[in-house]
């Protein structure tokens, strides 16, 4: 997606040679234009596969998919990192290490908002090691219901997070998929459909 890749060429910031800071638009501060037309394209790529609802983590991938949902007319389900006193009855549970915080997390939902028939799209701001998303789906393999697929906002294809996704047969769609941060540089992944555009 040129425009996202637009914005974090201007905006992003290499920390080092596997971070990438991009709260300018999407993990502190929020641009919503830019989410509504990250949720039109998350959109257009799963519209056939029958979608009932989207699943994500607190907070960075929250914005993404309520544009999604907006779009395609379903609900948004959040996971929690953190206990709150009013989700405290049949939750459904997952253990999430996160490489940026250096910390694991349990990440919950509560089991009525995702049932046997639904069809869930996981969606999250990052993908690197694939941790998030693996605890996410775990929730979807608790509540018994099917994973549709997994929309992320910008994967590191130089991490091992999308090769592990796409090896369980998961239609994965990232919108940027950085290929390097090396020398402070940001270099995308170079896909066919894209170098014909």
């Amino acid at each position: 997606m040129k425009l996202l890749q637009d914005k974090i060429l201007q905006e992003g910031k290499v920390l080092s040679e596997s971070v990438l800071k991009v709260d300018s638009f999407l993990n502190h501060q929020i641009d919503p234009q830019l989410m509504l037309e990250i949720g039109e394209e998350f959109a257009r790529l799963f519209a056939n596969e029958g979608i009932t609802k989207i699943l994500t983590l607190e907070s960075s991938g929250i914005a993404p998919s309520v544009m999604t949902g907006l779009k395609l007319g379903i609900p948004v389900i959040f996971a929690r990192k953190r206990k709150s006193l009013t989700l405290t009855d049949d939750l459904l549970t997952a253990t999430v290490y996160s490489y940026t915080k250096q910390e694991s997390n349990e990440i919950s939902i509560s089991n009525k908002f995702i049932e046997k028939g639904d069809h869930v799209l996981i969606i999250d701001d990052f993908l690197a090691n694939g941790e998030a998303a693996l605890g996410l789906i775990e929730l979807v393999t608790q509540a018994g219901a099917t994973i549709a697929g997994i929309g992320i906002v910008i994967e590191k294809s130089f991490q091992a997070g999308g090769n592990k996704l796409r090896e369980q047969g998961l239609k994965v769609e990232s919108l940027a998929r950085v290929e390097s941060l090396s020398n402070g540089e940001v270099k995308f992944v170079k896909d066919k459909v894209e170098e014909s555009v």
